[in-house]
């Protein structure tokens, strides 16, 4: 059973994480990926990453880290942006724009200004936020400050892992409530809706006693209040150029949410859920 475990989620996770894309979401057009690895994009970027590396561009960021495998990427699908060669990263102006105490690391940004094969400008980033969800809004704020000064006629398209919390401990954890209200105040939607489902989790993970950190292990009984239950993962969008056609989510590799089942799974080797909306530019 360890050997089974430790194949699923270490040695065989890229391999895994790859499989899934390819066999459920090789038709969509923008992919953001949180906490990837070098040899994640290595392996699309490569004859091992199967059709995602003929089908997708890669771009991950210029302080993209080797060690720490917690990188935020883009995969651009290439029938829809035929070309990233114009395509410009514009991390570094948007880590600029945080404050010092930003708890931002190496990686956890990336976004790019790329067309369409309509010509059509967009702004594209990925985000990794911490434990605690404490750097989200800076960074919302300063990729909408950058993507207005800088490319005003653009369409944002912002995929992250938020780490927001349905009941965040005060002044420590991101509410995603407040997230909500945030986000709309910039002119912005999510894939939830113009407020987000507090209930609508995307992550349910628990750990056991069989582990070091035993003051955060609970029983499975508990496991739902002792557990990280969370609504973290969002997709953000202009709200006066976009509408939510539908919205899907993901715990199993199959394109189906089992509600309160724990995962990571050996068949699903994260433990945040896969996020999916289709967007329609909207009327007028």
């Amino acid at each position: 059973l360890k050997r089974r475990i430790g194949s699923a989620l270490v040695k065989d996770k890229v391999s895994r994480t790859l499989e899934i894309i390819e066999r459920s979401y090789s038709n969509v057009d923008v992919i953001a990926l949180q906490e990837a690895s070098l040899a994640l994009v290595e392996r699309i970027r490569s004859s091992g990453g199967g059709s995602l590396g003929r089908d997708f561009h890669v771009l991950a960021p210029s302080n993209l880290d080797p060690t720490r495998d917690q990188n935020s990427i883009v995969l651009l699908r290439r029938e829809a942006f035929p070309s990233v060669e114009d395509a410009v990263e514009l991390t570094g102006l948007v880590e600029a724009e945080l404050g010092k105490d930003a708890p931002v690391a190496r990686g956890d940004v990336m976004a790019v200004v790329v067309s369409d094969r309509d010509g059509i400008e967009y702004v594209v980033a990925s985000f990794h936020g911490d434990t605690n969800g404490l750097a989200t809004e800076p960074v919302l704020e300063a990729l909408v400050r950058v993507a207005s000064d800088r490319h005003p006629r653009s369409r944002l398209i912002f995929g992250l892992d938020a780490n927001t919390y349905e009941r965040p401990k005060k002044g420590k954890q991101a509410d995603v409530m407040e997230f909500g209200r945030r986000y709309a105040s910039l002119g912005l939607s999510s894939c939830w809706g113009h407020e987000p489902q507090p209930s609508n989790y995307t992550t349910f993970n628990a750990r056991t006693y069989l582990q070091p950190q035993l003051n955060k292990a609970c029983r499975s009984t508990d496991k739902s209040k002792g557990g990280d239950v969370n609504p973290k993962d969002h997709i953000l969008f202009p709200a006066e150029v976009y509408v939510v056609r539908e919205t899907t989510k993901d715990n199993t590799g199959e394109g189906r949410y089992v509600e309160g089942m724990p995962f990571p799974t050996l068949a699903f080797p994260s433990d945040h859920g896969i996020v999916k909306t289709v967007l329609e530019v909207r009327e007028g």
